[in-house]
């Protein structure tokens, strides 16, 4: 009883703060599970009521209902017209839905910022609930309570609109059988848009009611976000009793795991996450491919390949019968442009002289230039820079080299190994960490700390890729997201090793090699991380290009058809899971090489999130699009920014936006490569985009 007792503030307090979270992941809840939308500005929902309720608040019952009126259509109405932003990406899967919503929580929380102010704002409750009640000889704020029984008579009436009325039949509809709602006379785009302004107006009505317990102020709308998804992972989508037990479960370790492990309470919430999404990925087994089963994808390209070099030989040799060059309209062996970039069609000019590209060499050699060109250009361009940028600029372009080996680690899961993932800055964290900590220890070296930081990112990813490489698709996301929000409650833990949230600084400058000097000129700097990252991307892109990144690429266009010849897929996954780590950590090492101080923002959600950005800039499967698409993000985040201060946020959001909508196959789709025959964009298999992409041909490498 003293026990209890002693706790009984903290844990009703749980109560209040889980009905809170559990009335913003409903609406999470709905606009994923009925929508299909995953809203990562779900966040950015709740602020808007927040602000809105806070700005109206003036201690009377009338400025708490106008402030909660005003709060949920505000919301509501931002939710109509996120439903307007993401029905283009309705095939493009989860992923770019995830990109877009990204970048509308930046350019919104810059917004609100804006109109706000970026403190967090007062708010001020009607007086008779600006008190403090008796509750079990405690003294407990009334309005709180009150909060309590509001939240459950939501919870109880949404059930019943959602499980008793005609709204909530069309509603379910819509997730279950879109054609069939149709056929009844209903527009599933008209529900579509209402789910989600419903969502909206849950999470609005959620921040003007619950800006007494969480307020409106910079970093509310991410860590609302974060906690929801915790409750909408645990709760699962099928069940808005199961969210209810779920935010209460949250609630109750935010506040009551805080006063009785301390320690720990850091931990759980995101280890249950990862746990449950483990455990249900183990009874998800891999989508199968339906169809013809070709045994073995690798012999399936060579065949193609043979088949091509046949048909180009004998056009070479005879021409078309009708006079006309082969490849042009009316021949009658009109070829098809090759779908693969970097493997030409047919030209449309007149035959080329035997030997001119006859036999395998020659094509080979023509495919290989044409791969290389791209590479050595800018190369050149790099090793230019020195000369043409001042001494900030330099710096900025050896961060973004560091961003950009963690943007192609990102390309080796995301696009060839087909697991989007939202968690890479972790295995970068700890390759940061370790060459921080080796630096501090007198271990200065530069190939010591690289080499060292990759082993120790690479056992990192060793040890969370069991928990990875099972999952598919949105799942992914949501595991990885686990284990890099994990990685940063250590980072903020684990002072004596990270410095905690001040950061690690101060440590002895790189060496280049031995016996040099710590470097410390900006040009240095830029050179040591040229050199570091020329190695590291040719590295990647020989074993991308062998026989094993052959077999990696397979496993993401063609698993069932892999498992079924036998290949170990789980150990495909898991290498490419482990050399992925390692490859961040490189970066990780850079970074701190290069800055010359780490913070937790350095390897935080926002870092991941660029990192995913930048491939998708890039393209997914393209090495050097990741590069250019990180020293895009580094340039707009740092370089513009600078000309409009405190706008980096809005600047940074609109760059998400853009390159959703504007590059929906990458910089590397701008070639005319696979975006000619008008497929679908070759990013990760998650539900959507297996049924709505065609996957690349096993073996196809980007450069």
């Amino acid at each position: 009883m003293e026990l209890l007792d002693a706790h009984l503030v903290p844990a009703v307090d749980g109560v209040a703060y889980g009905l809170l979270l559990f009335v913003v992941a409903a609406g999470l809840s709905l606009a994923f599970g009925t929508a299909g939308v995953l809203n990562l500005s779900h966040g950015t929902l709740y602020a808007i009521g927040a602000y809105t309720g806070a700005e109206l608040s003036d201690g009377t019952w009338g400025g708490l209902v106008l402030g909660l009126a005003a709060g949920t259509a505000a919301a509501a109405l931002a939710g109509a017209g996120l439903s307007a932003a993401t029905v283009p990406l309705a095939r493009r899967g989860h992923l770019a839905q995830a990109l877009l919503t990204f970048g509308l929580a930046l350019a919104g929380g810059d917004l609100l910022i804006q109109l706000f102010g970026a403190d967090e704002l007062p708010v001020r409750v009607p007086g008779a609930l600006d008190t403090s009640v008796r509750l079990l000889g405690h003294r407990y704020p009334a309005y709180r309570l009150c909060f309590i029984v509001m939240a459950v008579l939501l919870a109880v009436s949404g059930t019943w609109v959602l499980t008793r009325t005609r709204v909530g039949a069309a509603v379910r509809a819509s997730a279950d059988d879109p054609q069939m709602l149709a056929a009844t006379g209903h527009s599933p785009r008209a529900v579509h848009t209402g789910v989600l302004a419903a969502a909206g107006a849950l999470a609005g009505a959620a921040g003007v009611l619950g800006a007494p317990i969480i307020g409106p102020g910079p970093g509310t709308s991410e860590n609302v976000l974060m906690l929801s998804l915790v409750v909408v992972v645990l709760g699962g989508l099928r069940s808005l009793w199961a969210t209810f037990a779920a935010a209460i479960a949250v609630g109750e370790v935010q506040t009551l795991g805080v006063s009785v492990l301390p320690d720990l309470a850091p931990y759980l919430l995101f280890a249950a996450m990862a746990a449950v999404l483990v455990f249900r990925s183990r009874f998800a087994e891999p989508a199968a491919v339906h169809g013809p089963q070709d045994p073995d994808p690798v012999a399936r390209l060579r065949r193609r390949l043979a088949a091509r070099l046949g048909a180009r030989r004998a056009a070479t040799a005879t021409g078309p019968a009708d006079g006309t060059t082969d490849g042009t309209a009316g021949g009658a062996g009109d070829a098809k442009p090759s779908a693969d970039p970097g493997v030409p069609g047919d030209s449309a000019g007149p035959p080329a002289p035997p030997g001119a590209h006859s036999g395998l060499g020659g094509f080979v050699r023509g495919a290989a230039w044409r791969r290389a060109a791209p590479l050595l250009v800018l190369l050149v361009l790099l090793i230019a820079l020195p000369g043409m940028l001042d001494s900030y600029s330099i710096s900025l372009a050896g961060s973004a080299l560091a961003l950009g080996l963690l943007a192609v680690s990102v390309t080796i899961l995301t696009g060839y190994a087909g697991l989007p993932t939202l968690g890479q800055t972790a295995p970068f964290a700890v390759g940061a960490y370790a060459t921080a900590n080796l630096a501090d220890a007198g271990w200065t070296v530069g190939p010591v700390q690289i080499v060292l930081s990759a082993l120790a990112a690479a056992v990192f990813s060793a040890v969370t890729g069991p928990a990875v490489i099972r999952a598919r698709g949105t799942t992914v996301l949501m595991i990885t997201l686990a284990v890099g929000e994990l990685t940063s409650a250590v980072i903020n833990q684990v002072k004596s090793v990270t410095g905690g949230a001040d950061g690690l600084v101060g440590f002895p400058s790189t060496q280049a090699l031995w016996g040099g000097e710590g470097m410390t000129d900006e040009g240095d700097l830029y050179n040591y991380a040229l050199v570091v990252a020329v190695v590291a991307v040719a590295v990647t892109l020989l074993v991308l290009r062998s026989p094993a990144g052959k077999l990696l690429t397979g496993t993401r266009g063609a698993e069932a058809r892999m498992r079924a010849s036998g290949h170990p897929v789980g150990r495909y996954l898991l290498v490419a899971h482990v050399c992925a780590g390692a490859l961040a950590g490189v970066g990780g090492s850079l970074m701190v090489s290069v800055q010359q101080y780490l913070s937790p923002a350095d390897v935080g959600f926002e870092i991941a999130a660029f990192a995913l950005l930048a491939v998708v800039i890039g393209g997914t499967t393209s090495v050097i699009g990741a590069l250019l698409g990180a020293g895009l993000i580094v340039f707009t985040r740092d370089w513009v920014a600078g000309s409009w201060p405190g706008h980096g946020p809005l600047l940074l959001g609109a760059l998400f936006i853009a390159a959703v909508y504007l590059l929906p196959r990458g910089l590397a789709g701008l070639r005319g490569g696979p975006g000619r025959s008008g497929r679908a964009p070759n990013g990760p298999r998650t539900a959507t985009t297996a049924s709505a992409s065609t996957p690349s041909p096993a073996g196809k490498v980007s450069p």
